[in-house]
């Protein structure tokens, strides 16, 4: 097989649109938070691109898409990439690219997982140990479970695979991560959720976003690079991408408008905060069912996802976990019912078209067995950091804002006598509550 330019440029192409995602996800996050945790949680997405990049090349293609012998976990060795500038992919099949933008293009997803993780932690994680965290959890739960997604094995020259992963085998269909991506991100955000506890004024005091007008960005960044992120799983220029992009589009829109009409029916209000959670619901659910479902029944899909998430992020309320940015609400219960909505719909062996069960089946042991085993995976991982080097910054430090206590510098000067200047240290940028303990000091 030779290469193919065509397909090749889509991939770098979508390989770049992924990239953008996790830069998104630090505005949209950023702007979720309060101001003064701005800067550490928008660090926090870019700290993961640095670390999960480096892994990826020493070990992490490897674990993920090496041959081991084994269906839950790739090969424990290099990632000997060098061979890729001549050799083109295989996975379940030979692909008329490079194995090189295969592997860049797999690294992005890697990236985003654990960038999306960090949202259930807002304004009280100690940076350091989020970066201790994410190194191993990328190790431990992201590189095994793509092995068990999205590895379908090397195809020899008579056809003969071997390798892929076991949910791969069994017939679990996710285009592009609902489970290796989101349930995934969903379920370890819930598990450090409970490890790092309730933030200070939790259901005590409202604790709104501080900028959304940066949310409404990083949705929109989040929105184009998705195409990426699903059309391009199609790993070439083809009819299947262009389904892919398509459904992406509309699923999304209707996500929107599906989050909008409950917030309307329930508080009488639509809101911009609920627009751009919305559209991230409609494109979580889609990303398993892209290449999968009709247009219309992509429509239906984000209405009911964009519905559901937007009641399922009151349940952190009532039973009394603190997700700061929804994680849980939007990736976890999005990335559920795209997986499970695929059993039903898909064109192919869709319960409502006649096939039986059967596909709803294993759609149902893939996202379950992903959600079990990262949460308890994270779990016990975020115990033991939590116990060892510690994970959440202390009282005071979490009152003075995450930004100043653990990167000395704050998201806006608004200090008229540094005249907005780069504050250079946590003693330069006062906060008000600092401010107020000098106030009484002099008093």
């Amino acid at each position: 097989m030779e290469l193919n330019s065509g397909d090749t440029a889509w991939v770098l192409i979508s390989t770049a649109l992924v990239l953008l995602m996790t830069p998104g996800l630090a505005l949209f996050y950023g702007g979720m938070t309060r101001a003064k945790s701005t800067l550490n949680m928008m660090m926090m997405s870019f700290a993961a691109i640095a670390i999960v990049s480096v892994l990826w090349v020493v070990y992490g293609y490897s674990l993920a898409f090496g041959d081991s012998g084994s269906g839950f976990y790739g090969a424990f060795a290099w990632s000997d990439l060098s061979a890729g500038i001549d050799s083109l992919a295989n996975n379940g099949g030979e692909y008329p690219i490079p194995l090189l933008s295969f592997a860049a293009f797999q690294l992005m997803f890697a990236i985003i997982t654990v960038a999306l993780i960090s949202g259930a932690i807002a304004d009280r994680a100690k940076f350091l140990t989020w970066g201790i965290f994410a190194a191993i959890w990328v190790t431990v739960v992201y590189f095994p479970v793509a092995h068990w997604v999205f590895d379908f094995g090397t195809a020899d020259a008579e056809g003969n695979v071997t390798g892929s992963g076991w949910l791969a085998d069994l017939g679990v269909v996710d285009f592009a991560g609902g489970t290796a991506v989101h349930i995934n991100a969903g379920a370890a955000g819930l598990a450090l959720a409970i490890v790092l506890g309730r933030r200070i004024g939790f259901k005590k005091s409202p604790i709104r976003p501080h900028n959304l007008p940066l949310v409404l960005l990083g949705s929109g960044l989040l929105w184009f690079g998705w195409f990426g992120f699903n059309a391009g799983s199609a790993l070439g220029a083809n009819g299947t991408a262009a389904l892919a992009l398509l459904n992406t589009q509309v699923a999304t829109a209707a996500g929107l408008a599906g989050w909008l009409l409950v917030e309307r029916l329930r508080d009488g209000h639509a809101t911009s905060l609920g627009a751009a959670s919305g559209a991230v619901a409609g494109l979580v659910a889609i990303t398993p069912a892209c290449a999968s479902l009709d247009p219309w029944a992509a429509v239906l899909l984000g209405l009911i996802a964009g519905a559901l998430c937007a009641l399922a992020v009151g349940l952190k309320y009532k039973l009394n976990y603190d997700d700061s940015l929804d994680v849980v609400g939007v990736h976890l219960v999005g990335g559920l019912v795209g997986c499970l909505f695929i059993g039903f719909f898909a064109t192919e062996g869709g319960l409502v078209f006649g096939d039986g069960a059967e596909l709803l089946g294993k759609q149902a042991i893939g996202a379950f067995s992903t959600l079990a085993y990262s949460f308890v995976v994270t779990l016990v991982l975020g115990f033991i950091l939590a116990k060892t080097i510690g994970f959440r910054v202390s009282k005071d430090a979490e009152m003075e804002g995450v930004d100043l206590t653990q990167h000395a510098e704050s998201a806006y000067e608004l200090d008229s006598v540094s005249g907005g200047g780069f504050v250079g240290s946590a003693a330069k940028a006062k906060s008000p509550v600092s401010v107020k303990k000098d106030e009484e000091v002099s008093a």
